[in-house]
């Protein structure tokens, strides 16, 4: 495909984007779900990592029946309470959460160059470490899918709280929504709450996002709810790569943007 009709392509996607975004803006994450089943042709892919807000969608997909398929990457560096809970999942909902793991040659050569925790040494280290665990099993996840549902939410921290529904994700080249992002925390622990929705043990314990093991602490009172992820960068550096652009910031792409 030519460079032109690649960014006609990407400006086509940007434009589905937006007219998917003004169509679920005043709907209910349900509400939402269906309509995007309704609306979107070919595989819809939903990628959960078990926090509040992934079991929380994870419920609504079942109790909507939408055919869409949920994945969860599986770094091998994980918390035992996300083992057990993913577990727990599958047996509530009664269906399968179809895993994406690392590729093991690239494992083993991220493991011979930096070590085992090699993610402490550097910001450069670290984002190699979510590429090779996170970002490269996402893209096989990923291929081939029309949309890509996730549990972003504004509230989470200051670089996604102007994120809308949906969006055209430059990173991965489709078309991302993301149903809560206009949700409360506080109305997203009621939903869960009550409908008895199960969840990490390690939330009770002041761990508001949680992702592998060896990258999340507690956050203090006060503190933003992904202030425990990475904790010894950067606050601009805080994203593992899967929801950023080339840039680093979190991945947004207009069709002004996309044009040649």
């Amino acid at each position: 495909m030519s460079e032109r009709a690649m960014s006609e392509t990407v400006t086509d996607a940007i434009g589905e984007a937006a007219a998917l975004n003004a169509a679920l803006a005043g709907l209910s994450p349900s509400e939402r779900l269906i309509y995007l089943r309704a609306a979107v042709p070919g595989r819809i892919v939903f990628t959960t990592s078990f926090g509040l807000e992934d079991q929380a969608l994870t419920h609504l997909v079942a109790e909507t029946g939408a055919d869409i398929e949920i994945v969860t990457l599986d770094t091998g560096r994980l918390f035992t309470e996300t083992y057990a809970l993913w577990s727990e999942t599958e047996m509530r909902y009664a269906r399968r959460i179809r895993a994406a793991y690392p590729e093991r040659e690239a494992l083993e050569a991220l493991v011979d160059d930096q070590g085992i925790d090699g993610m402490y040494l550097s910001v450069d280290a670290r984002k190699a470490c979510c590429g090779v665990r996170k970002v490269a099993p996402l893209k096989r996840a990923l291929a081939g899918a029309a949309v890509w549902i996730t549990g972003l939410r504004g509230g989470q921290s200051a670089g996604r709280s102007a994120l809308p529904v949906a969006d055209f994700d430059a990173g991965f080249g489709l078309i991302k929504v993301n149903p809560l992002i206009d949700m409360s925390r506080e109305a997203l622990a009621d939903l869960v709450a009550a409908h008895a929705i199960p969840v990490n043990p390690l939330h009770a314990k002041g761990f508001p996002s949680i992702g592998c093991a060896p990258c999340t602490r507690a956050v203090a009172p006060g503190e933003d709810e992904r202030a425990g992820r990475w904790w010894w960068e950067n606050v601009d550096q805080k994203e593992c790569g899967l929801h950023v652009g080339p840039d680093g910031k979190v991945s947004r792409q207009t069709a002004a943007e996309a044009r040649p």
